[in-house]
């Protein structure tokens, strides 16, 4: 089978390549996807350059242990190992399968079984990779850690991305006025997704305009922790679901000690996987929410796209079609 792998990190398009591998076979308690989609997430960016090095810690400190990146897709079941119980060959699923492993740049992956869910007739493929990663992050720290309330004033930072195309629409639904931040040649496209204000954030620091916030959505944390209280109302709250590493271990040390002398709340969102998939597939069917992909693109075009997303320069999320056949 052909999969994207690299041996070595660095920069993206000069470590990965399309390889021909041995295709796996299911242990006991998995079963082998033949993948129709993926897409791209941080975790991919940062493991192919072993950057933050804390990854290396994990993933190994010299050379990768995970050699083919990937932790989202949507496929088909193709084989399963002897003690599955939850799905059978033909079903389609998908899901984020950062719990259990990595690999899903790759026309097969054999994965634990729990790190799926079944997919309905009525999301494509391509649309269900798109879901799994941002639509969590997007709910988890809106909802579970930021008590979204019907109409709130919001800022989403990173608005432009998967994660922030997910959310603004979940705001939205409570009747709430949101701002999103990103560069410039996203601000159209996030006023046609919904957002009632756009910021370049080349030109403007949020955290310096004057205007606060009750609920802050930061997918790009980048200042320093004290930076976020300035833009938030009173009993106002600022959520991260990631950012440049030095800024997230300062508002891990810092926004506990800060929040003790505020009404003002810092949290770090720790994501749990697939929560509440449930929710998306009926606001889905009610036709409540919209997927916006970047792409898709073809396998071949993975060490570039890599590349592009750690640039932040996709609107959306970025969708890697592997063209099966029906």
């Amino acid at each position: 089978m052909k999969a994207v792998q690299f041996t070595t990190y660095g920069n993206p398009e000069r470590v990965l390549a399309v390889r021909g591998v041995e295709k796996p076979i299911p242990k006991n308690h998995e079963v082998l996807i033949k993948i129709r989609a993926t897409a791209i997430n941080d975790y991919d960016w940062s493991l192919v350059r072993g950057k933050p090095y804390l990854y290396r810690l994990l993933f190994g400190l010299f050379r990768p242990k995970v050699q083919i990146p990937g932790m989202e897709l949507a496929g088909m079941v193709d084989a399963v190992g002897s003690d599955v119980t939850k799905f059978a060959v033909g079903e389609a699923v998908f899901g984020d399968i950062s719990e259990y492993g990595f690999g899903t740049f790759a026309e097969y992956i054999c994965i634990d079984e729990n790190a799926l869910i079944k997919k309905p007739e009525n999301l494509g493929f391509e649309e269900a990779t798109a879901v799994p990663h941002a639509f969590c992050l997007a709910l988890q720290a809106l909802r579970d850690h930021g008590k979204l309330k019907k109409g709130q004033k919001i800022l989403i930072n990173g608005g432009g991305g998967g994660v922030g195309n997910l959310a603004v629409q979940l705001a939205k639904l409570e009747g709430c006025e949101v701002t999103g931040v990103d560069s410039g040649e996203k601000l159209e496209q996030m006023k046609a997704i919904g957002y009632d204000f756009v910021v370049d954030y080349k030109k403007t620091n949020f955290t310096k305009k004057g205007e606060t916030y009750d609920l802050i959505l930061d997918c790009k944390t980048a200042q320093y922790p004290w930076s976020y209280l300035r833009a938030l109302s009173t009993n106002g709250k600022y959520i991260t679901i990631g950012g440049k590493p030095a800024s997230l271990i300062n508002l891990l040390v810092f926004g506990k000690i800060l929040s003790l002398f505020s009404t003002k709340k810092l949290q770090i969102v720790s994501l749990k996987p697939n929560k509440d998939l449930d929710y998306f597939l009926e606001l889905f069917s009610q036709k409540k929410i919209q997927i916006f992909i970047d792409g898709p693109y073809l396998l071949g075009d993975t060490p570039r796209l890599i590349q592009y997303f750690g640039e932040g320069k996709h609107q959306g999320k970025v969708v890697i079609s592997l063209g099966h056949a029906e």
